[in-house]
This record gives C-alpha cells, sequence and structure tokens, in this order.
C-alpha cells in the first residue's frame, strides 16, 4: 500500500474531567482528579477524500513537569498549551504530507516554540503525540484498515528523515511488515505509594465502597494478576516496609509473578539506588519478589539520569528510561549509560515507541542478543479512546504486558453518558463486562482480550460522545 499525502483541514481540542475513586500517589504527587484531553482532526487527502480521526489522553499533573512551584491546574494549561502549538502548526502547513513526515517536519519546531513559551521536551511532545494519533485514525477509517494493518503496510510513511539520521540505511517497510500483534495482554497492576495492601490497612473512612476492588489482595482475587507494578519513593527503610507487606500478599499466589519497581525519579545520585538494591537483596522477606523483579523503571530524577552511569545497577536488574525520554535523542544517550530498555507511552507518541523499537532491533542485531527492549507503561490512561490506542500499539509492539492503572483508580465508564458506555461494551464486548449499573474494562486471569481493537480505524469502533465534552480553548 503507498503511503497517502494529506492536510490538516481542522483540529478541535476538547476535555472531560475524570475524578477518581481512591487517590493514586506516584513520586511527589497524589492525584485525585484530572482533565481528560481529546483531539478530533479532519484530514484531506490529495485525491479530495476527507474525514475525521480522534485521541485521547489524560492531562496528568507532576508528571511531564514535575517543578513543585506549578500546581496543578499550571501543570493542565502547559499541556493545552502544547496541543495549541501542535494544532497551529499542523493546520498551518500547506503542502501534503504523508502523515509521519507531518510529524517529522514539525518536530523540532513543536519543540522550540514550546520552549519559548517555558515549556520542556516532554510537555513539548504531547501535543503532538495526541494530534499524531488522531490523523492516524482519520487515515485508517478512510482507507477501510486496521491500525495493525495500516502500519503493517507502513500507511503511514515511515521513512529515514533529518530527526532520526542513524536510520539512513533502515528498510522502514520490511521492519513493519514483520510486526505481529497478539489478541491479549497481560496487564500489570499498579500499587500505588498509597494504595491498601490488605483490609487492615484501610480505615473504614477511606473506603470506597462501591463494588469494586480497593485492596491488593482484593485486586488479585478478583482479577487474577501475574503482572505487577510497584513504586519506592525514595526512602529505603520505608521502602523495604512497604515491599515487604506486598510480598507477603503476593507470596501467597499458587503460581510465579512478575514485578517492576518504578523509581518515578525519587533517588538523585545511582548511589541511592543501589543502596535501595543491596537493601531489597538482603532482606529474607523479600526473596520471591527479588527474584521475580524484570527491571527498575526511572529512579534518578531527570536532571541528572543521563549524567549517571548505571551500569552496575543494570547488571544487576536492567534499567530503563520513562520521564528521561523527553526526546528523540534520550534513548541513544541512555543507552550510553548503561540503560538497557525505554518505556512506551501513547502520550509521548506513536512514532517514538515505533522509532525505539527499531533502535532495539538494530542495537540487539548489532549485540547478537536481546540486551536492549521497550516496556510498556501507563499514564492513568482512560476507558475509551485512550486506553484502546494505547493496547493496540503495545500489541504491536509485541510487548506481552502493559501496565495498567486507570481502570483501578477510576470506576469505569461510569461517569460517562450511558449513550456512550453502550457504545463501546457493543463495539468490544471482548474488552469491556457490564457489572451491575457499571461498564468497566475486563480483566479474566490477569489478561485483556484486544481482538477488538483490529477494526477499521485506530483502535475504536465506537465514539465518545462529543456533545458531552468541553472545549479546551474555552477552559
Amino acid at each position: 500500500m503507498s503511503s497517502p499525502r494529506l492536510r490538516v483541514s481542522e483540529v478541535r481540542l476538547l476535555e472531560r474531567d475524570v475524578r477518581l475513586r481512591m487517590p493514586f500517589r506516584f513520586g511527589v504527587v497524589t492525584l485525585t482528579e484530572a482533565p481528560q484531553a481529546f483531539a478530533r482532526v479532519r484530514v484531506a487527502l490529495e485525491d479530495g477524500r476527507e474525514g475525521w480521526g480522534a485521541a485521547a489522553e489524560m492531562l496528568a499533573p507532576k508528571w511531564f513537569d514535575k517543578n513543585p512551584a506549578l500546581s496543578n491546574e499550571d501543570n493542565f494549561e502547559q499541556l493545552r498549551r502544547s496541543l495549541r502549538i501542535a494544532r497551529g502548526l499542523y493546520t498551518g502547513t500547506r503542502a501534503p504530507h504523508t502523515a509521519f513526515r507531518l510529524f517529522a517536519e514539525h518536530y523540532r519546531a513543536q519543540i522550540a516554540e514550546a520552549g519559548r513559551a517555558g515549556l520542556n521536551s516532554l510537555v513539548a511532545c504531547y501535543g503532538p503525540a495526541l494530534l499524531d494519533r488522531a490523523v492516524l485514525d482519520a487515515l485508517c477509517r478512510l482507507h477501510g484498515v486496521s491500525f495493525y494493518e495500516a502500519m503493517r503496510t507502513n500507511l503511514p510513511g515511515l521513512t529515514p528523515v533529518e530527526p532520526v539520521p542513524e536510520f539512513a540505511r533502515f528498510d522502514f517497510d520490511a521492519f513493519l511488515a514483520g510486526l505481529r500483534n497478539a489478541d491479549s495482554l497481560h496487564a500489570r497492576h499498579t500499587v500505588g505509594l498509597v494504595d491498601p495492601i490488605t483490609a487492615a490497612d484501610q480505615r473504614t473512612a477511606n473506603r470506597v465502597d462501591d463494588g469494586l476492588p480497593e485492596t491488593l489482595e482484593d485486586v488479585v482475587a478478583t482479577y487474577g494478576h501475574t503482572y505487577f507494578k510497584l513504586k519506592v519513593g525514595g526512602d529505603v527503610a520505608a521502602d523495604v516496609a512497604r515491599l515487604e507487606a506486598i510480598a507477603a500478599v503476593l507470596d501467597r499466589r499458587p503460581g510465579p509473578y512478575l514485578v517492576t519497581l518504578d523509581g518515578n525519579e525519587q533517588y538523585d545520585t545511582i548511589d541511592g539506588v543501589l543502596e535501595l538494591w543491596r537493601a531489597l537483596t538482603a532482606a529474607p522477606k523479600l526473596a520471591r519478589l527479588v527474584a521475580s523483579i524484570l527491571f527498575l523503571e526511572q529512579p534518578i530524577t531527570r536532571t541528572n539520569a543521563l549524567r549517571h552511569d548505571v551500569t552496575a545497577l543494570s547488571a544487576a536488574r536492567p534499567v530503563i528510561i520513562d520521564e528521561s525520554d523527553a526526546d528523540l535523542d534520550a534513548f541513544p544517550q541512555a543507552r550510553a549509560r548503561g540503560y538497557r530498555g525505554v518505556s512506551s507511552k501513547s502520550c509521548k507518541g506513536v512514532y517514538k515507541s515505533l522509532l525505539n523499537l527499531a533502535r532495539c532491533a538494530q542495537w540487539n542485531g548489532q549485540v547478537g542478543h536481546d540486551a536492549f527492549f521497550m516496556s510498556a507503561e501507563d499514564l492513568t490512561t482512560q476507558a475509551g479512546l485512550a486506553v484502546q490506542q494505547d493496547l493496540a500499539l503495545v500489541a504491536l509492539l509485541g510487548l506481552g504486558h502493559v501496565e495498567r492503572n486507570g481502570h483501578h483508580y477510576v470506576r469505569g465508564l461510569a461517569a460517562l453518558p450511558a449513550s456512550e458506555q453502550a457504545a463501546f461494551l457493543s463495539a468490544h464486548p471482548d474488552l469491556y463486562v457490564r457489572d451491575g449499573d457499571l461498564v468497566r474494562l475486563r480483566i479474566d486471569g490477569g489478561r485483556v482480550a484486544i481482538r477488538s481493537l483490529a477494526c477499521s480505524g485506530f483502535a475504536a469502533a465506537a465514539e465518545p460522545d462529543w456533545s458531552s465534552l468541553r472545549p479546551i480553548d474555552n477552559s
């Protein structure tokens, strides 16, 4: 399939509020509510056809920019500003481009203009990440193909371009054609820093009592997870004690389990992380949990992460970057410092994920074994467009498990219009289930089934109730 050229005719930016059913603490913030952004994009092909596409993503505070002087609302407005900048660049382009060239042509301009507005590169890339998914959705719908088909046939037109000169001799057509998506994924359950582990940890006043699991014990019994993501907070003694409490629950499982540790930038240097690792390996109660750890995620603050060599830690367990993955140059820089992997997050961009996967393929070919890898992480991705597009991306990348937390901290689709809930349940009955008066993500045996995401468009055969959203420009 050839790669069609297109123009972005119109971009509508909208949002709706999301309230969490229980607080989620990660790093320096305890989140209780945040808006979810939506982008509707109309594209025009050179043959005269036009169509709409859509995407959604949370406006998450204290992750893209963790400056403590900024309020949550300041963080929300930073991300809205990124979206507005991307809208101006994408709609201001008169010459038609392939979908990928649209991203590549504006990559540096987006970062530069955002920088002049005081926005870091991670914030800057949020806007194009959302718009690129919406453009892909429109492109897939206009051609009547699924996201998987579109990518395997290189419909977006990935080709070596200036921002990534290392791919000058890389065959993107062959690389993409070789990608295969699974029909289900393991959901890696997040245990936040204030999440109750057992019923004994909960005060009566803090119970939600809404019929969904609250404690880690409840989650394991209800969903049957075998993969877990555990947050650590930078205090070694407190982290060891909390992980021992978690291990006491997970070790009761009859079968094996697997764990990742997320440092969320809580350490200033590699020395602090090594101290934590030594403490974990010395704790008898953590023997099985430590043996189950797959990798450590971004333990060092982004200011210092790429200044320190982490080879000593990676020799024990692979270390990956997440927040430090602020631009297209970050992963190669991290590799030089001993990091072995990088996270995929839809909020950082579909094309960045694909380019980083291609890097892993190149580098592993050079060393002769699978030394470098990608992981799939979450940013409280919500049911509907956001979770479906992220799951489809993870499946295309060939990653067997993905951190999922939006379904745990938010009560499914309960806050959405009844018609929207019914539409997504009808279109994707393998992914959602009706639970009393609630439509929620279906997780059986710790897995989510995603066969229905192979539909026309970017992983969604239903749409939000657009009338229930408010324009971002009026926020």
